[in-house]
């Protein structure tokens, strides 16, 4: 029997609708609605003009086609990721690589996925790829917010036993109540990080300073995901790395905060040197 302090997990069918063998699941659902609302939101920011000081900027026909490379690079780089990550018995059964609704996507996969496409894309269209990396990190917490909400709702990635009172019992974590760590994600990743980028945006002009949004994007993220590590049920095919605390998600995110500062101080390098 739960404990009387825990609450009860909502009773959300993990698939919205089904039409025959064919399902809609809330998962897929938050990563059409993140790549939609970037392709918004990027459109959005590139017809303001003010925003760039005079610097070029890509034009709503490179958004358009923009969409369709990131896509290609979320969903393969997101499964290689977890693959390489995160999965095991890959090797027995190659097969199972397709199979994405077993396992899952990784961020960080799908984060270098996106980059090389996005390098790719503007070496073709000869456009400057920090501008590009700036407007998707702008957009890309929007996506953060849905994928960790469904994640609640598919009732996976959980957090780790806790009896603050608003711990949940998720099906199949057993008993005990536990920390929605996805809804953390969420709140830090998702919105904060968001409104943060949008400030640095709209009020300090930081689109005018390439390279800016993409290393605040990375240093945002990669502090936020190491937090709630210490919140989150580690993967169970891996476990803690060492310390009996050290997770595969703390690993993969400090080389994203380093990066993020790199970032950060060549932008104002940058803007020393116009």
């Amino acid at each position: 029997m739960p404990p009387l302090l825990a609450l009860p997990f909502p009773a959300i069918d993990p698939v919205l609708v089904e039409f025959g063998p064919i399902a809609i699941r809330w998962y897929a659902l938050a990563y059409i609605a993140g790549l939609l609302f970037g392709w918004w939101w990027i459109r959005r920011l590139i017809s303001t003009p003010r925003l760039w000081a005079g610097l070029p900027r890509p034009v709503p026909m490179d958004v358009d086609d923009l969409l369709v490379w990131i896509t290609f690079g979320v969903i393969l780089g997101g499964r290689i990721g977890y693959v390489l990550f995160y999965g095991e018995g890959y090797l027995e059964n190659p097969l199972a690589v397709l199979q994405v609704w077993q396992g899952g996507m990784s961020f960080h996969g799908g984060l270098i996925g996106a980059a090389v496409a996005m390098l790719l894309f503007a070496r073709r269209r000869r456009l400057n790829p920090l501008s590009l990396f700036d407007l998707a990190a702008a957009a890309v917490p929007v996506g953060l917010l849905l994928g960790r909400v469904a994640n609640f709702v598919n009732a996976e990635l959980w957090g780790r036993t806790t009896d603050v009172p608003w711990a949940f019992v998720f099906p199949g974590a057993g008993p005990e109540p536990r920390h929605p760590s996805q809804l953390y994600e969420a709140g830090l990743e998702g919105v904060v990080l968001f409104l943060v980028l949008t400030v640095l945006v709209y009020r300090y002009r930081a689109l005018a300073r390439p390279g800016l949004v993409t290393g605040v994007f990375g240093i945002g993220y990669g502090l936020s995901r190491i937090l709630v590590e210490f919140f989150r049920e580690p993967d169970p095919q891996i476990g803690y790395i060492a310390g009996g605390w050290l997770t595969m998600g703390m690993v993969l995110s400090l080389p994203l905060v380093l990066a993020g500062a790199g970032f950060v101080a060549a932008s104002r390098r940058r803007r020393a040197t116009t």
